[in-house]
């Protein structure tokens, strides 16, 4: 990384081992920067306590539409993912969970059939083992175009799965990162027992140049996370430091019983 960085909103100087320090949130304006998935894993996860699954998914060109194979092997090599999506078991503050990631940096995190699958065997491994299951979203482009209907059908398959875990009694919690949009934020997103956004997300299913093709203005600041709390869209809006803290009492208070290792 660069000795400092510029941020994108309010054009602060930040030393580049602040910026690291501070989790990638600005420490002057608090904009959030997107984490990879496996930094958000890290930043959640108690040590030594994450067991990957589903890690050898993978999307094909199945529609051998233009460029999109050779996209995946570029984002393959670029962020050393097999998808967009990490998903696993660990534990937080001592409390076991299922936990799926996505990876903005992998196509935007867009929502292919690898997506929806990972997603639906969060829930299923959720189910079978007892386990309150966390998702962070982020992705700013929706279902993924290059995968056509398949991708759109990933909304149908996510939202089942999540309502099995749901009838079995057991906590779904769904926090949100800026962006998160179109398909994504339209389905398993918003399903959550209890809804998370990082300060400042925008949120929505179609986004300002979707809206402006159409001609259609709108104020900026509608599809911001605290727009969506003030509104009853979301359940709280949560700084990225105390996003751990936050989740560990959510589980603790289901789960009926006192933390059993410290933050």
């Amino acid at each position: 990384m660069t000795e400092s960085v510029t941020c994108q909103k309010c054009d602060a100087e930040i030393p580049a081992e602040r910026f690291l320090d501070s989790d990638k949130v600005c420490p002057e304006c608090g904009f959030h920067y997107p984490l990879t998935a496996h930094e958000r894993r890290d930043l959640l996860i108690d040590d030594g306590t994450f067991d990957e699954f589903a890690d050898d998914l993978y999307s094909v060109d199945f529609l051998e539409f233009p460029r999109y194979a050779e996209r995946l092997e570029t984002y393959r090599a670029r962020t050393g993912l097999p998808s967009e999506m990490v998903t696993g078991t660990g534990a937080i503050g001592g409390c076991d969970v299922v936990l799926g990631v996505t990876d903005m940096h992998f196509i935007m995190g867009s929502m292919g059939s690898v997506l929806g699958e990972k997603i639906a065997r969060c829930f299923e491994v959720g189910i079978e083992r007892g386990l309150p299951v966390v998702i962070v979203s982020g992705s700013g482009a929706g279902a993924r175009m290059d995968e056509g209907t398949v991708a759109l059908m990933q909304m149908a398959k996510t939202s089942a799965a999540a309502r099995k875990h749901a009838d079995a009694g057991l906590l779904y919690i769904s926090v949100v990162t800026n962006p998160t949009m179109g398909g994504t934020a339209a389905s398993f997103v918003t399903l959550g027992h209890v809804i998370i956004a990082e300060p400042g997300a925008m949120i929505g299913f179609a986004g300002p140049r979707a809206r402006a093709a159409i001609g259609e203005k709108m104020p900026p600041e509608l599809q911001s996370a605290e727009a969506l709390m003030a509104n009853g869209m979301l359940d709280m809006v949560v700084p990225r430091a105390e996003m751990r803290a936050t989740l560990l009492d959510l589980l603790y208070f289901v789960a009926n019983k006192p933390p059993t290792t410290a933050l």
